[in-house]
């Protein structure tokens, strides 16, 4: 008769064994269609149409970017743009979302908390509520198909931002604020010479988040810019309805827009999995 201990060990590694094959079967049906999308940007247009969707593209060719990229279709345009969109907004958002967030967990002033929870309260909102006030004022302030109408109404912090790096803000020992206090050190100097270092992995985070929330809008930039100024989402979605029934084009688009994500996560990984770990053990 089995010990209790060797049950026990037993049981658990047959569950340890069942949650992995849990996640072995989640992490497949999340990475197949980026698989098959990239498969099929790499066979042409000939092999798509005779060869089963899953096999291998025979041969691999990159026709179908040349053609994307060969100006048939305004993809690089519209990458330049995209990238011009999330720098501006990337600078301009996480910078003023670092000032507001230290304000609302370090400063002290009449009405704070609940000017903080009055903001914070607008996240309630759905997005889409906001898409035909904010384009009477964009369209009234003379920037409808223009770069600075793709931008503007996102330069400031978003609420999101501002409440994770209050609570990021907020876990920091008041005795390291304190002695940089007692050498003379102002809010601005604090800020910039022990928050921010010391809120790196939290940082890189929203970093990744907002990189990633602007680099896929398409709302936004299709009710306000349109094909004038297009960025990527609008130009593959100009590409799938040009090239309907040429899917080795539309996936070829759709791979160029995925490459510059993977890349940011790669680069942010370490600094994503340690605000992770560090948000649960707070």
């Amino acid at each position: 008769m089995p010990s209790p201990d060797r049950t026990r060990n037993r049981r658990g590694a047959l569950a340890t064994a069942g949650i992995y094959l849990g996640l072995i079967i989640a992490a497949a049906i999340t990475v197949l269609p980026f698989v098959f999308s990239i498969i099929t940007a790499f066979k042409s247009p000939q092999n798509f149409a005779n060869q089963s969707p899953l096999s291998l593209p025979d041969p691999w060719t990159f026709e179908s970017f040349q053609a994307i990229l060969s100006g048939r279709v305004e993809l690089g345009r519209a990458i330049l743009i995209t990238l011009g969109t999330v720098v501006v907004t990337v600078l301009c958002q996480v910078t003023s979302s670092v000032l507001a967030a230290y304000a609302f967990a370090r400063l002290q002033f009449p009405g704070r908390d609940a000017i903080f929870w009055l903001f914070l309260s607008t996240m309630m909102i759905p997005g889409t509520v906001l898409i035909v006030p904010l384009y009477l004022m964009v369209a009234e302030a003379g920037l409808k198909d223009t770069f600075a109408g793709l931008v503007v109404p996102f330069l400031l912090a978003s609420p999101y931002a501002v409440f994770l790096l209050r609570e990021y803000f907020r876990g920091i020992p008041q005795d390291v604020i304190d002695a940089a206090r007692i050498d003379g050190a102002g809010h601005l100097r604090i800020l910039a010479r022990i928050v921010v270092p010391l809120s790196t992995p939290i940082l890189a985070t929203l970093l990744l988040i907002t990189v990633v929330s602007q680099w896929n809008s398409f709302m936004w930039p299709r009710v306000i810019a349109g094909n004038e100024v297009p960025v990527i989402t609008v130009a593959t979605a100009s590409v799938q309805s040009q090239y309907v029934s040429n899917w080795t084009y539309v996936m070829a688009a759709t791979t160029i827009a995925l490459v510059p994500l993977i890349v940011v996560f790669v680069i942010f990984q370490k600094q994503i999995v340690r605000s992770i770990a560090i948000t649960g053990i707070k």
